[in-house]
């Protein structure tokens, strides 16, 4: 089954890469001031004169509408300096926007720039914003990367005010971890700034610049490692205090007092975590800052991803509920009103009758007297019998046709219970042949929201997916805890003939469990745009995999062209 895709590199199929809601604009990544060239760091990074002479004197002159190897239609350019700009511009092949670098071929770090795009799209790690294309073509070297316009920039996120604790865990955690892996390959980043990061609506942070942005400015480092640790640590003691950890004003933020030096985050603001206080100082002190409690800095992404994992777990903050009113209980007086009810009879049917305090010896007080004993003898006439209806019906529970027997029969099957909706605590993309389709989709199939969604991409062979090309696309859904999963109901985008889908036992949300090794619960195959699956044997599980072997043909849609292609807009699991 062929993908309908020439991109050089392409290895997503959705989004862009800088949001571009004017602050979010590629110049802001690159930390430039496009008014004056200044940096955001207020440094004049290549503005000097040796700079001037290996560069370019100006960008090529490109307008909107002009056209890339017939598929790029660039629109607005977000920043042109050095010697070369960047574009928002619309891949008019997969109908979706990207965003692109471009300078000329005879650009000083024009190689460079080819080499480090060309190494990070190999990296195809989801948790940077991926390389599409990188191409040199009419004396024009171009990068073609992601858009991802629900994104929003750290800078915007740390305007707004310092992140509480879990949200800034969270932070450091995902981009040591992600910033590890890219060294593993060789790879550093160089330029880890907050407009570097994304937080997209899911909470995930995406890296973006992974070696283009360096080799764009011209950075090196002999300590590559060093240098992208200091900036985590950086990143971090912003999201605590707001306030970036060296003199100068930058991204945004207000530089700490000048002469002073680093000091710890918990003397710049009051109520900092301590244990991520510590952590930024332990990740900074690269720059000269003495790590807390003796403890050893951290001078690789490796390290710090370590000593984050080894801090204790940070909770989220407990939702806050309003209170509901009041209400001002009734007062009674004391007598059948707030007593428990006798057992073994309907609550309806306890009457209590208070004596009268003295005896009557008139002939109206005898009448009173016959009067309440004839109530209670009503009373508990009443309640016995309707005791004894209730315990008749309860014999007479199971028995075929309403029959008068008494005595059930013993072939009679226990009441069949309906099956039970499963909560679904999170879900992930499963695609173990290192090719995703809709990544951040994932979760809308799940928010309880039709209009949201997880698509796959469009193929030109269909129904049935081929084992050669791709075996299958799916995700993996958390349940919390084991279940007893008996089956599910998924709702589809596209209807047509026709959709196959299995749902099986994973042992975990990872991609690198072949589906071979998982345990089969049900499998259908659909016209329509719902699915409901069922077994008979319920499977035990915590993470179920909705594997889809088989997709309709559909038309053009803001995603992509005509094909074989299908897309999830609700999924739940019964036991």
């Amino acid at each position: 089954m062929a993908e309908r895709s020439t991109a050089a590199v392409d290895v997503a199929d959705n989004s862009g890469d800088e949001p571009l809601a004017a602050e979010t604009a590629q110049a802001t990544a690159d930390g430039v001031d496009t008014q004056n060239g200044q940096a955001s760091d207020g440094t004049m990074p290549e503005k000097d004169a040796d700079r001037r002479k290996a560069a370019p004197a100006a960008a090529p002159e490109l307008h909107s509408g002009h056209k890339l190897a017939r598929r790029y239609r660039l629109e607005e350019c977000v920043t042109r300096v050095d010697g070369f700009s960047s574009w928002r511009a619309m891949d008019e092949k997969l109908r979706r926007a990207v965003g692109v670098h471009l300078l000329p071929a005879d650009h000083a770090r024009a190689r460079s720039v080819l080499a480090a795009a060309r190494s990070s799209a190999l990296l195809g790690d989801p948790r940077f914003v991926q390389v599409l294309d990188a191409v040199e073509e009419n004396d024009l070297v171009y990068v073609v990367h992601e858009w991802l316009p629900d994104a929003t920039e750290l800078t915007a996120v740390l305007a707004a005010g310092p992140m509480e604790p879990h949200e800034a865990y969270q932070l450091v955690s995902q981009v040591s971890q992600a910033m590890a892996a890219a060294h593993r390959e060789g790879l550093a980043h160089l330029r880890l700034t907050p407009s570097a990061i994304l937080r997209t609506s899911t909470g995930q942070y995406r890296i973006r610049g992974l070696a283009v942005n360096a080799a764009l400015r011209g950075i090196t480092s002999e300590t590559p490692q060093r240098a992208d640790t200091e900036a985590i640590g950086a990143l971090l003691y912003a999201s605590l205090t707001q306030r970036w950890p060296y003199e100068n004003d930058a991204y945004g933020l207000t530089g700490l007092p000048k002469g002073v030096g680093l000091i710890a985050p918990d003397q710049v603001r009051a109520g900092v975590h301590r244990g991520l206080g510590e952590l930024a100082m332990r990740a900074l002190a690269n720059d000269g800052a003495t790590a807390s409690r003796q403890e050893p800095a951290c001078t690789t992404p490796e390290e710090l991803s370590k000593a984050v994992a080894a801090m204790p777990r940070i909770r989220p903050p407990e939702p806050t509920f309003t209170a509901p009113p009041e209400y001002q209980h009734t007062t009674y007086q004391q007598g059948s009103y707030g007593r428990p009810p006798s057992p073994g009879l309907p609550t309806a049917q306890v009457l209590t009758v208070v004596p009268p305090p003295a005896p009557l010896q008139s002939r109206t007080g005898r009448a009173l007297k016959w009067g309440v004993a004839a109530l209670l003898i009503a009373a508990l006439g009443l309640g016995s019998w309707q005791l004894a209806d209730n315990l008749l019906d309860r014999r007479h529970q199971g028995s075929n046709g309403g029959s008068q027997s008494t005595h059930p029969k013993a072939d009679d099957a226990p009441e069949k219970k309906e099956p039970a909706f499963l909560t679904i605590t999170d879900a992930r993309e499963y695609y173990p042949d290192g090719t995703p389709q809709d990544l951040e989709g994932a979760k809308s199939t799940f928010d309880k929201d039709v209009t949201t969604y997880w698509h796959t991409k469009s193929y030109l062979d269909g129904p049935d997916m081929k084992e050669e090309f791709k075996a299958g696309v799916g995700i993996i859904y958390d349940l919390g805890s084991e279940q007893a999963v008996s089956g599910g109901s998924i709702a589809l985008k596209y209807a047509g003939d026709h959709t196959t889908a299995t749902l099986y036992a994973a042992p975990s949300m990872s991609s690198s469990t072949p589906v071979a090794s998982m345990r089969k619960i049900a499998t259908k195959t659909t016209s329509d745009s719902s699915l409901e699956l069922s077994s008979e044997t319920p499977a035990t599980t915590r993470y179920v995999l909705v594997w889809i072997t088989a997709m309709p043909e559909s038309g053009t849609d803001a995603f992509s062209g005509p094909g074989f292609k299908q897309a999830i807009t609700d999924v739940k699991f019964t036991g």
